[in-house]
């Protein structure tokens, strides 16, 4: 579950720099809010799903 998350929270970050090379005016805007919210959504889960007391060895 965390492999898929970490690998959604990339993807969205590249394509987010993507949207500004390839897209402009409202297109670009509505593609970068959107991978922007997934990107959010996904760094948000990955924090909830945090070691709470990691073990330090």
């Amino acid at each position: 579950m965390k492999a898929l998350l970490w690998f959604v929270l990339v993807c969205s970050l590249l394509f987010n720099v993507a949207t500004s090379l390839l897209w402009s005016g409202t297109t670009q805007t509505a593609l970068s809010v959107a991978s922007g919210l997934i990107f959010l959504g996904s760094a948000f889960t990955l924090w909830l799903l945090r070691e709470k007391n990691p073990q330090s060895s």
